[in-house]
């Protein structure tokens, strides 16, 4: 999955990791829970660390909400009318609950992440369905927090308690062990201190925390022993981590991925979403001296113009952007970037805009997101003067978007006839195709024998797609640990 830092409000289809030797009620029965995941990958993560939580207490995953006892929208307030689409599902979940009332079975109801814990009380007052509201920091006391709602109570909590949800990953039950897939996020860092004028994680997930590298390195030791080969670590600002040490001392990201880097079975290391000013020198050279650490760097940007980054209160200046673009590509040359990019802020004018193509331009992403600005309440740039028309902002999306698909595709066609390592995640759409990822975070799709799933393989890519790479296996060059890349003349 990419990384999509102020992703669309859309649910993902996440399966939350099955558990072997779940817990059952005192009478044997098992209850099931459905969590629907919306927003970015920090979600996907919390989603999964609730079904950690509730699995000693009887809960198995199903992706049939008809079938759940419990069901949990883990919800995500980055776009514009983030909350009414989670009043709408929960329209939809009242009938779903109705139906399974006729036959006599109960279904509670949940509101968690970050539409929790902006509107907290008004989601009870307008959802008289639901039984409790969590807030992102406090999904760790869901047990008790289930058991104040079945006693008839509406349960809303949204402390900003984030120590304790961090304490509380470390003491993860041995019972619900995992059987996980290849590749697996761990959350490092949460909240921001930057206070983008664009943003509201700094309302809805607090001040920048980071977990402390024992916390961390242990989590990662237990997805190993689990079976996964590559972790994404994420933050809020990820590359503004400063976790405590052992010793009291307080690590950066750059030392904590060379840490990683030393974890027996953990093969592949990434990290997201970064911002420009926390980019020191120590993950720069992490960069250039870790194998494991992929080629792949998500540095948003948001635009290429002075006035609106000033604007943005990103406290940066393009050239600044470009002086740090060019320190990296010295460090690790085969890095390909990605980006965000907003179209219409506040104040954007044609020549703003021209600004952004023209960086765009000048860097030359692998990839990128973009989006038109919308107006999150509570944020400064909800009130600011300027606000461009929707047509405006909408025809230089399309004029934006066309620039980096070009970009996309451009570098894509670049891999065809090249030799690289694939790590193997999931059966495809077909029958004998597997799909894996590419160094640079590209679906790589191939015909190969299900049982390799989980491997990392040398593939040589014969085909290029829209979106995808297609490839076939190299015989004899199974589980390397080549994370460059060999000309098709060198195999």
């Amino acid at each position: 999955m990419t990384s999509r830092p102020e992703a669309e409000q859309e649910a993902i289809p996440t399966t939350v990791s099955k558990k072997e030797d779940i817990a059952a009620e005192p009478n044997g029965a098992k209850r099931k829970v459905f969590v629907r995941t919306y927003g970015c990958q920090m979600n996907v993560y919390d989603s999964e660390r609730m079904a950690d939580v509730l699995a000693p207490e009887g809960y198995q995953s199903t992706e049939d909400m008809e079938d759940a006892d419990l069901v949990i929208l883990n919800t995500c307030h980055i776009r514009e009318k983030a909350a009414e689409k989670v009043y709408s599902e929960l329209g939809r979940i009242r009938k779903v609950k109705e139906e399974r009332a006729k036959s006599g079975k109960d279904m509670m109801v949940g509101v968690a992440g970050c539409v929790a814990q902006a509107e907290g009380e008004e989601i009870s007052r307008r959802a008289p369905i639901v039984d409790l509201v969590v807030g992102p920091q406090s999904y760790q006391k869901l047990p008790g927090l289930l058991d104040e709602a079945k006693k008839g109570r509406k349960v809303v909590e949204t402390e900003f308690d984030i120590d304790a949800k961090f304490d509380h990953l470390s003491e993860r039950a041995a019972k619900a062990v995992m059987k996980r897939a290849p590749s697996a996020f761990l959350t490092v860092q949460e909240g921001c201190d930057k206070f983008c004028t664009f943003c509201v994680v700094p309302y809805t997930r607090g001040a920048e925390v980071s977990r402390s590298v024992a916390q961390i390195v242990d989590e990662a030791e237990q997805m190993a022993a689990s079976g996964v080969r590559e972790v994404t670590l994420l933050g809020q600002n990820v590359n503004a981590y400063h976790g405590e040490a052992a010793d009291g001392s307080t690590w950066g990201l750059g030392r904590l991925l060379r840490r990683l880097a030393e974890v027996d079975g953990i093969d592949r290391l990434r990290y997201t979403t970064s911002h420009p000013r926390d980019m020191d020198d120590d993950l720069i050279e992490a960069h250039r001296d870790l194998g494991s650490l992929m080629p792949y760097l998500h540095l948003p940007v948001q635009s290429g113009s002075d006035k609106i980054l000033k604007a943005m209160n990103r406290r940066h200046t393009r050239d600044e952007y470009f002086r740090l673009i060019d320190r990296i590509r010295e460090a690790a040359p085969g890095l390909a970037l990605s980006g965000d990019f907003i179209v219409g802020f506040p104040g954007e004018t044609d020549q703003d805009f021209q600004d952004t193509m023209d960086l765009i331009r000048r860097v030359e992403y692998g990839s990128a997101f973009s989006f038109k600005y919308s107006q999150r309440p509570g944020t400064p740039g909800a009130t600011m003067d300027g606000q461009v028309p929707e047509d405006v902002k909408s025809a230089r999306l399309a004029e934006l978007q066309a620039l980096v698909s070009e970009q996309q595709q451009a570098f894509n066609a670049s891999r065809l006839g090249m030799i690289f390592d694939v790590l193997l995640e999931r059966k495809g759409r077909n029958p004998g195709q597997l799909v894996g990822k590419s160094p640079w975070l590209q679906p790589v799709q191939l015909d190969a024998p299900e049982d390799l799933i989980g491997s990392i393989q040398a593939v040589e890519i014969v085909k290029i797609g829209s979106n995808s790479l297609f490839g076939r296996l190299i015989a004899g060059q199974d589980e390397t640990d080549n994370f460059g890349v060999l000309p098709t003349s060198a195999a």
